[in-house]
């Protein structure tokens, strides 16, 4: 155990501090006790300051204990690639794969040459003929009117659209239309105005003009009305009225034969038509109330030759198709 004393002499604010410290220490251990004593003057004047040796350098102190292991550090920087390594040992041979699809079919190649001619040989005999196919259809097929009749002929792939009655303008009007129409018997109307037009079109039933100064073969049916019917034929394309024959040509069918006609030459002009040789007349329609009238046509030796023409005769009609 040491005893040291220590004075120690502070000077602050002009007061002077003499202090007296009395420790008592174990060398190696602890300092157990200390006495102190506090000496205080209100200036530092007289008082002579004595400075001792500087003492010897104190001895190491013990190390400290081992700190605590710090945390992880962050990872670092990936290194370089490494070089490939060696090529392994090659492996067994594996088992054959199946059969792989068929591939896309190549493009066609060019046509070869034609090849040489052969020697013509001797013609054979004619075969017998082979039985004749049946009637084809046509493109889209023909419609025509019988006039004078309500039905159509019985002739392969003709029948009837619809049967109706012959109409026209009046005989002696200067406007209107020139041709006949065949109306059906029933019609339909859409938007109208009532009451009777100044300015319009009129049409009136056709008669058969046959009787009196107008003579003819169909002079049973005078002053009687005309009736028609529109035919459709599906099986032949074309369509030809013939005038002046009662036959068609070479390869044509015969729809009808009649009589052509028309108005008569002291009034207004209209169509010709070819009127059935055997007609038809509308039910009740024998009292003369004119209209549209049909008067059998003649030819005139005046630039039609009489020689196969014969004046005063009543022309002929054919209807016919292919």
């Amino acid at each position: 155990m040491k005893n040291v004393s220590v004075v120690l002499l502070l000077a602050s604010a002009g007061i002077c501090i003499l202090a007296s410290v009395q420790i008592s220490a174990v060398q190696g251990g602890p300092v157990s006790q200390g006495t102190t004593e506090i000496n205080t003057e209100s200036n530092c004047t007289g008082i002579e300051i004595l400075r001792g040796r500087d003492g010897s350098d104190g001895r190491d102190g013990r190390d400290g204990r081992d700190g605590k292991d710090g945390k992880d550090g962050h990872d670092g920087v990936p290194g370089p690639p490494g070089t490939d390594g060696h090529d392994g040992v090659p492996g067994p041979p594996g088992i054959d794969g199946q059969d792989g699809h068929d591939g896309v079919p190549g493009v066609t190649g060019i046509d070869g040459k034609d090849g040489e001619r052969g020697e013509k040989d001797e013609r054979g005999e004619r075969g017998d003929p082979g039985t004749r196919g049946p009637q084809g259809l046509s493109d889209g097929g023909v419609t025509y009117t019988r006039w004078g009749r309500t039905t159509c002929p019985g002739t392969p792939g003709t029948e009837l659209v619809y049967a109706g009655i012959a109409a026209g303008s009046w005989y002696n009007s200067k406007g209107g239309g020139a041709n006949y129409l065949c109306l059906p018997e029933v019609p339909l109307y859409s938007a109208f105005t009532p009451g009777v037009q100044t300015y319009r079109g009129l049409l009136y039933g056709t008669e058969y003009e046959t009787g009196l100064g107008a003579q003819s073969p169909l002079s049973a049916k005078y002053n009687h009305n005309v009736p028609c019917a529109i035919c459709y034929v599906s099986t032949r394309a074309s369509i030809l009225m013939v005038p002046a024959r009662n036959v068609c040509p070479a390869q044509w069918t015969l729809e009808y034969s009649g009589y052509l006609m028309s108005n008569a030459i002291q009034y207004e002009r209209t169509m010709f038509e070819c009127v059935d040789k055997d007609p038809e007349s509308v039910p009740g329609s024998s009292g003369g109330i004119d209209g549209a009238l049909f008067y059998n046509v003649e030819a005139k030796c005046h630039g039609i030759p009489c020689g196969p023409y014969v004046a005063e005769k009543e022309l002929t009609c054919a209807v016919c198709t292919r």
